[in-house]
This record gives structure tokens, C-alpha cells and sequence, in this order.
């Protein structure tokens, strides 16, 4: 083989690999620039991904691209939000992730392609939380700091008793993820059966309704 060939093959093999090296560098700058940044799944102060937001917390939302639309907001007492565009957005008791969903369907309507994502920048106060409540047919509706040990019991005499138009038997105590707890207080207050005297758990509440004449 003559020297020419060897050096014409040098070449187009050199040649070959240098066209292959710009190829892989161009489509590596335009994923860099025509994707969202990576974010980590965990945030700033280092919560499980399933952790639930509560009222007191502060987020930081942001939107990737649309400085004017990222805000950082604490969560009122009815555990919503306000967000540019998105509006009042109900937070409460959801992850980021779940929050961050929720926010971006909302911005879909008004920009293309929205990238949300939801930090919590800090925790607000327990209190919220960690209260039980009674209303309805009371001598006064209660909210009260959950003490352990506490039953519905403890809490309906807190509560100054049922008043004369309650209905006893038809009272219901809520808790998070489980279905209504039917509660028969007037067998509790009256006959002494502690059947349905459950113990609460923080954020419980017990509802009385008045009873239809």
C-alpha cells in the first residue's frame, strides 16, 4: 500500500471522529439550554418527600423561566396560597409534588409549557395542628391543644356539654385519612357506655348537629 493511501486514510478516519466529537457537542448544548434545570427531591430544610404541608409553612414557588410568576408565600389559616396567575390554590395537608401539579395546570391556561417547582422553605407553628375541635350542638364550640390521653368525652364536657337542641346520636368525629367515626354521645352522657368514648388524635374534630323538628 502506497503511502498516499495510508495518509488519505489517516485523514478521513481523523476526519470521521472530529465530525462525530461537534455532532454530540452541539446536541449536548441545545438539551443543556431547551430543558428545565434539574431540581432535588429533597428541599431546603431536608423533608421526606411525603411530607404534607401545614398553615405556617412558607414556600418558595418557582417557575422556570417567569421570574415575575415565582413568589415566596406562607400558608394562611385556611391552608391556601396565592399565587400569580394560579390564583388562591388549597395547600393544605398536600406534598410539594402534589402542590407543584396543581400550579402548573393552573399556569398551563395562561403560558406554554409551565415548569413548577414547590420548596418549603420553612416550617410554621405546630399549633394549628396539633389542636382538637368541637362544633355544632355545644355549650359553646371548643379548640383546644391536643394533651394526650384526651377521649371525645373530655372533649364534649370542654366543650360546656351538648345543648337542648342537640342531636346525641348523631354526632361524627372526623380524622385525617379515615372514614367518619359515628359517635353515640347519648349513650356516652347518659347510659354510661364508653363504647364509642374513642381516644383523639390531633387535628380531630367532633361534629354535633342539631336534631330536625
Amino acid at each position: 500500500m502506497s503511502t498516499n493511501q495510508n495518509f488519505f486514510r489517516f485523514n478521513a478516519t481523523t476526519l470521521g471522529n472530529l465530525l462525530l466529537f461537534i455532532s454530540v457537542a452541539a446536541l449536548t448544548a441545545c438539551s443543556s439550554t431547551g430543558a428545565p434545570p434539574t431540581v432535588a427531591t429533597t428541599n431546603d430544610v431536608g423533608f421526606a418527600d411525603e411530607y404534607r404541608i401545614g398553615v405556617g409553612d412558607s414556600l418558595a414557588i418557582n417557575v422556570w423561566r417567569n421570574d415575575d410568576l415565582s413568589v415566596q408565600v406562607p400558608v394562611r389559616p385556611d391552608g391556601k396560597i396565592s399565587a400569580p396567575l394560579a390564583g388562591e390554590v388549597d395547600v393544605g395537608d398536600k406534598t410539594p409534588t402534589e402542590v407543584s401539579a396543581t400550579i402548573t395546570a393552573q399556569l398551563a391556561k395562561y403560558i406554554r409549557d409551565p415548569y413548577v417547582t414547590v420548596i418549603v422553605t420553612n416550617i410554621g407553628s405546630d399549633q394549628y395542628r396539633s389542636r382538637v375541635r368541637v362544633t355544632g350542638a355545644v355549650g359553646r364550640p371548643l379548640s383546644a391543644p391536643y394533651r394526650q390521653g384526651m377521649t371525645v368525652l373530655d372533649l364534649v364536657l370542654e366543650a360546656g356539654g351538648l345543648s337542648e337542641f342537640a342531636n346525641a346520636s348523631k354526632a361524627t368525629l372526623y380524622r385525617q385519612n379515615v372514614e367518619p367515626i359515628k359517635l353515640d354521645l347519648k349513650g356516652i352522657l347518659n347510659r354510661g357506655d364508653m363504647t364509642t368514648n374513642y381516644s383523639v388524635m390531633p387535628g380531630d374534630v367532633i361534629t354535633v348537629p342539631e336534631r330536625l323538628f
